[in-house]
């Protein structure tokens, strides 16, 4: 793997930056600590010109080239954010925050975008502006939505964006991608189903909202099965149920439920949100009951540039020698898709080998991944704005 000298060498301290990280997860917007060890690790290399608090708690940071002859500027991004789960890793870093993990990896991302930004703020061998992109609140809270709404494209007139995410099963170090629908949009949906309660002893008294619950769940299934093209991609998943009773001798008034739509295409998306309403309703009505959606769009489909997809792959080339160009897309969300949606870029896939998946208790990030990360950002910025 031809690995950038210069960070070969420092592997040693970029993966001890990833440790400290790893100790010490904060979820969502509250990122205080983690972006303030961004901003001191950033000031250690001599770089001044940082902003906190774009997009609430994000931070960005500009790199200056030997040169600026065509006023060429392209973002790197990488995220911030833990999740709400126990870490089960048994690791000497592990998580001193009960509750808390990162089990996405977004440690590791971070460290290699510092990595790289160590490594282009000594070199400085390109002709542009490098904006790097420190994202809180990527896992559901919409940090990329929230730095876009701050106008940070605008503000550090990016022109390309890039952004890559570590991922379990590849070989490590291996990058895969693919141009077009990358990664799925993501909705909410809560039902809240409303009968008439009464004794569980005389069902005839009552119009029972679980019973039509059940029938709208059952119905939502064939969503995919029977309205949307067989040859597109559509989930629609009930994740949970309630009712605003807990024993064994009462029918509800109320019950809900709670899920997820995912869609690789803004068309599949709008086709699935209308039949999840009319299916909800009109099955309500037919059990005397009566159905309110609050379906809540999320985060849109990701989708890589066709030319940027190359630019991208180019550049994962360059370290690895081999690039995997036909990744299926994922049903998972990214909130990159903002910045993906304003501006041409492109989302790319490294290797973390083998173990957990995402989002699991026992993830561990694999640190051999850090010098390929750190190259592959390097190399877009280098390669994208060549030195004159």
């Amino acid at each position: 793997m031809p690995i950038k000298n210069r960070l070969a060498e420092t592997h040693a301290e970029i993966t001890a930056w990833r440790h400290h990280l790893h100790a010490h997860p904060e979820l969502g917007f509250d990122v205080h600590e983690t972006a303030t060890f961004v901003t001191d690790r950033l000031r250690d290399m001599g770089l001044t010109d940082i902003t906190s608090g774009i997009g609430k708690t994000g931070v960005v940071a500009v790199i200056k080239g030997r040169t600026d002859t065509k006023g060429h500027v392209i973002g790197l991004r990488a995220d911030m954010d833990a999740l709400p789960i126990k870490e089960a890793t048994g690791l000497d870093y592990a998580s001193t925050v009960p509750g808390k993990m990162h089990a996405c990896g977004h440690d590791g991302h971070t460290s290699m975008l510092l990595g790289a930004a160590q490594y282009l703020s000594e070199t400085r061998n390109f002709d542009g502006t490098v904006v790097l992109i420190f994202q809180p609140a990527e896992e559901g809270g919409g940090g990329g939505r929230e730095m876009v709404q701050d106008g940070m494209l605008e503000r550090w007139n990016v022109q390309e964006v890039y952004g890559l995410h570590n991922m379990p099963g590849l070989p490590t170090g291996q990058f895969a991608i693919r141009p077009g629908p990358i990664m799925a949009a993501a909705d909410e949906f809560e039902i809240t189903v409303t009968g008439k309660g009464g004794h569980a002893a005389a069902p005839h008294t009552s119009v029972d909202p679980n019973i039509t619950a059940a029938h709208i769940i059952l119905a939502l299934q064939s969503i995919a099965s029977r309205n949307v093209d067989p040859l597109e991609a559509a989930v629609v998943s009930v994740c949970a149920l309630h009712s605003d009773v807990d024993t064994h001798n009462i029918i509800p008034q109320v019950t809900r439920m709670t899920g997820t739509v995912r869609a690789l295409k803004s068309s599949v998306r709008d086709q699935v949100e209308a039949r999840v309403k009319k299916i909800a309703t009109m099955t309500a009505e037919a059990y005397d009951c009566v159905a309110d959606v609050d379906y809540r769009p999320g985060y849109p489909v990701t989708v890589n540039h066709d030319a940027h997809t190359e630019y991208a792959a180019a550049a994962a080339r360059s370290v690895t020698g081999d690039v995997i160009m036909d990744v299926p897309p994922s049903m998972a969300a990214e909130d990159f898709s903002f910045m993906l949606n304003e501006r041409p870029g492109a989302y790319i896939l490294l290797g973390n080998g083998d173990g957990a998946m995402l989002h699991h208790p026992e993830y561990q990030f694999d640190d051999d991944a850090i010098p390929a990360g750190c190259s592959w950002f390097v190399e877009i910025a280098e390669q994208r704005m060549p030195a004159q």
